[in-house]
């Protein structure tokens, strides 16, 4: 089809609506939310490693980038066997990051900015190094010590159950019982049926709260509950990373009873004053089950992670969309978009890969250097959709400069236990974790004035600094910075949304709130789409092209 015949049969085109507006009073509905990774994001005191005090530092930036709140990921003391998820005291900072004080005045100061914080709970497991599983390792089986995990005894493994980073997921401990770890060695998993560990919780949930925090974002919350006698995995291992398997079919995830523990945290939560949230990290599949901890006495939001793993086709934005906003609507839930996170392989190298519908915390030691340009151009776009459907957006950090998976990484500078444990296999997730870039010609492109970096950044992340990129109306970062501020002045976070049908490569949607229509428009064809000669534009991807048609993996918003 032309693309004089796309506009002349524009009048045509059908129009299926899909949501309703939900107006609403409760932030967590409509807000985007910045996730930290501290280690990452910037350092005060020049030791290499970022920090509590260096987030604060640069609240100012967020925001003017127009976020809502942010959410920190650990900073709690830890061996950093997995990036801070492997957590020794959950009550207390690790001196790497600062103390508690500096984490009091973050509270303080974002909340002076208008900034709403949450931070991060790992109930699944605790490091190796936590009181409790150095006690159990003390103490004999069949004690009060041990039941807080899974100790089991066995003449060989106890089952099939893999580790996400490799290998089994247990190991075998001197006196010849084995201790199940879903993730790393280093990470016992709990044992949930033990009263003990639900307090524990408990109280840190409240320890926080009191402390000021907004909320908290749960870290694989589908995991907490395993089936009853720990019994095989026989299902397709690839099939479930892929996300093509329901999750429960796998006795380690989605259980059933999770969602009594989430119950009772949701009262904990209630129980504050100030409209305080928490976000399920649940790598759930299909909705209708992902809709369960979305429950209105369970989790206000839940990562949308089927849309995540969408690949760059029209069809299969079109129904991700669909389903999210049918089955969120269904229960009275918000809708909750990502593309990045300090997980998954940043979405401006993702879009691009060879195979899209490998899991996206997967990268393998052999995949090329996907296209760079052609990337970011396909994360603008995709961002432009994303931010302006109705619900709650999560953003990464450094996503607003346009930062690309930095693939390239030496071997001996690797930390991620999916690489080491993996062999080199997989190449793991440091390539999303490089502290990101503040300044061209500073040291460590500003990250600090030392220029110690705990992981090396690549020569080109020069080109994507801050300072590069203020300014710069054809920039990454003030794309984001108009997009946030539309959404907000246009109410797209509670319009209501239809899907137009303008042709089989275009993903079409009208989001009308209170201050009128706005159209949004991404394609990911090959030939250009036309604009309607009536149209406003209002933000549009593309870099330094004209605006009379909407090029291939481009974007625009039309009033």
């Amino acid at each position: 089809m032309s693309t004089l015949q796309q506009e002349t049969k524009e009048d045509l085109a059908t129009v299926e609506h899909i949501h309703k507006a939900f107006p609403t009073s409760e932030w967590w509905r409509t807000a985007v939310i910045y996730q930290v990774y501290p280690r990452s994001f910037a350092d005060a005191n020049g030791d290499g490693n970022g920090d509590i005090c260096g987030i604060t530092e640069r609240l100012g930036y967020l925001r003017d980038l127009g976020v809502d709140a942010i959410w920190i990921s650990p900073f709690y003391p830890s061996p950093q066997a997995d990036g801070g998820y492997d957590i020794a005291d959950y009550r207390d900072v690790d001196p790497m990051y600062g103390t508690l004080a500096d984490v009091d005045a973050l509270i303080e100061t974002a909340h002076e900015l208008g900034l709403r914080v949450m931070i991060d709970i790992v109930p699944n497991h605790t490091s190796d190094e936590h009181p409790w599983f150095q006690a159990a390792l003390a103490a004999s089986p069949g004690s009060p010590e041990r039941a807080r995990y899974w100790f089991v005894d066995s003449p060989g493994l106890p089952n099939n159950w893999p580790s996400e980073f490799g290998g089994p997921a247990w190991t075998q401990v001197e006196d010849g019982q084995w201790y199940l770890h879903l993730f790393d060695r280093k990470q016992p998993d709990l044992n949930w049926e033990n009263p003990e560990v639900r307090e524990l919780f408990a109280g840190t949930l409240r320890f926080w709260l009191d402390r000021g925090v907004d909320g908290f974002r749960i870290d694989v919350a589908h995991h907490l509950i395993k089936a009853p006698g720990l019994p095989d995995f026989d299902g397709d291992w690839d099939a479930y990373n892929r996300g093509t398997l329901p999750t429960n079919a796998a006795p380690f995830a989605d259980q059933d009873g999770v969602h009594d523990i989430f119950r009772e945290w949701r009262a904990i939560l209630e129980s504050y004053p100030g409209d305080r949230a928490m976000v399920a990290e649940a790598w759930v599949t299909p909705h209708d089950r992902l809709g369960r901890y979305l429950r209105a006495d369970e989790f206000h939001q839940a990562f949308n992670f089927d849309y995540m793993r969408a690949t760059w086709n029209a069809e299969a934005l079109r129904q991700q969309i669909s389903a999210t906003l049918r089955n969120t609507d269904a229960i009275g839930a918000p809708a909750t978009w990502v593309l990045s996170n300090h997980d998954v392989i940043r979405h401006a190298t993702r879009l691009v890969r060879e195979d899209q519908t490998m899991a996206p915390w997967i990268l393998e030691a052999t995949e090329p250097q996907p296209e760079i340009e052609l990337g970011l151009r396909r994360a603008r776009a995709a961002t432009m959709l994303m931010l302006a459907l109705p619900g709650s957006s999560y953003l990464y950090q450094g996503e607003e400069l346009g930062l690309r998976e930095v693939i390239e990484l030496p071997a001996e500078s690797r930390q991620d236990p999916d690489y080491i444990r993996g062999g080199g296999f997989r190449l793991g997730r440091d390539g999303c974790r490089v502290p990101i870039p503040w300044e061209k010609n500073a040291p460590a492109f500003g990250f600090n004035s030392s220029g110690k970096s705990w992981l090396p950044q690549p020569e080109d992340f020069g080109t994507y600094a801050v300072d590069q990129q203020h300014g710069n109306p054809e920039s990454t970062l003030e794309l984001y910075r108009r997009l946030l501020a539309i959404r907000r002045e246009r109410g797209l976070g509670n319009a209501a949304l239809a899907l137009v049908n303008l042709g089989p490569d275009l993903v079409a949607i009208d989001v009308t709130s209170a201050h009128g229509t706005t159209r949004v428009v991404l394609n990911v064809g090959h030939v250009p789409w036309t604009l309607p000669r009536d149209s406003r534009v209002l933000a549009w991807s593309a870099c330094g092209e004209t605006m009379e048609v909407l090029p291939p993996d481009c974007a625009i918003w039309l009033a």
